[in-house]
């Protein structure tokens, strides 16, 4: 059975093994039935690296500096002009900003991304999302976003998965520019991917993306989407930003036990060492006694392969 291979022996391993083996025992009296065992995490900085910037927010920025090259209007407004420059940090502070509660620069992102792909059918999406994976590399890690998924992450969903756990995604992240990878680099279908959205209106036999939001699944708004889509309270939650802090608050078990884990982003020489949008979270596990995870401690490797 798939184990915990990348993590180290610590009071985190320790946590997840203890809660995986109270829970699944037929003979445990605080046993988990296989239908209740629900999994669900977040993705940027959880699953997969989010600095200086999400990876999604690279893939946008291309397409804002491809309007801005054929617009020049635009190159005085941001994000446009970030983007036409290549200034990254103006999007990484806005997801800084936003974790900090304020949305003034993720407003002018929001609206330009509304914008950037409306009409744009989800098929042509979808194809330009895997041909973003692969070719483009991190700016500053120098390997493909393709291999930029924790592996202690994926050891971790699958170890779960094989206990009878279901794993959904749960992401401020654009769903449909998750659905294409997460089954290659997570093992997670399409279906189990929640997270933010462009409207669809159905066309001529196309779902075409409408010029605005449907929602944006972060803050409080993840517990909403959650329980829309799966009609379940988790028992296990994942995440590592202050955005994460609701739907780790609704992983109450349902009156079974709650397994909450904060992924820390303290390994400066592997991945980063920044904490930046995370002091909300962290502050209430550690009032909580939720199980936080430090990379720099509880992980043999960080990304899977040379260099990790």
């Amino acid at each position: 059975m798939p184990g915990l291979d990348s993590w180290r022996d610590g009071p985190a391993r320790r946590a997840i093994e203890d809660f995986v083996r109270r829970t699944t025992d037929p003979s445990s009296p605080v046993l988990i039935p296989p239908e209740e065992r629900v999994v669900v995490t977040d993705n940027d900085g959880t699953l997969w690296c989010e600095k200086p910037m999400p990876i999604q927010l690279d893939f946008t920025v291309r397409r804002l500096a491809a309007l801005a090259h054929a617009d020049p209007t635009l190159r005085g407004t941001e994000p446009y002009r970030a983007a036409h420059e290549g200034d990254t940090r103006w999007f990484g502070a806005a997801m800084v900003k936003h974790y900090r509660g304020d949305d003034a620069d993720l407003g002018l992102l929001k609206k330009a991304l509304t914008s950037a792909f409306g009409a744009v059918a989800v098929e042509e999406y979808d194809r330009s999302v895997r041909e973003f994976f692969r070719a483009a590399q991190h700016p500053t890690l120098g390997r493909p976003y393709r291999t930029c998924g924790f592996a202690p992450m994926v050891d971790l969903l699958t170890y779960l998965a094989a206990h009878g756990f279901t794993v959904y995604i749960a992401s401020g992240g654009d769903r449909d520019f998750m659905r294409p990878v997460a089954g290659g680099l997570y093992g997670v279908p399409p279906e189990r991917v929640i997270g933010s959205a462009l409207g669809l209106e159905y066309r001529d036999t196309r779902l075409l993306y409408r010029p605005e939001m449907d929602f944006f699944d972060d803050g409080p708004e993840k517990p909403v989407r959650i329980w829309s889509r799966i009609g379940r309270r988790p028992v296990i939650s994942i995440g590592n930003a202050n955005g994460d802090l609701p739907m780790l608050e609704f992983s109450d078990g349902g009156g079974h036990p709650a397994l909450r884990l904060v992924v820390r982003h303290d390994d400066g020489e592997r991945e980063f060492d920044d904490s930046s949008g995370a002091e909300d979270l962290l502050a209430r596990a550690a009032d909580e006694d939720w199980t936080v995870v430090s990379m720099r401690r509880d992980w043999d490797r960080v990304f899977a392969g040379a260099g990790s």
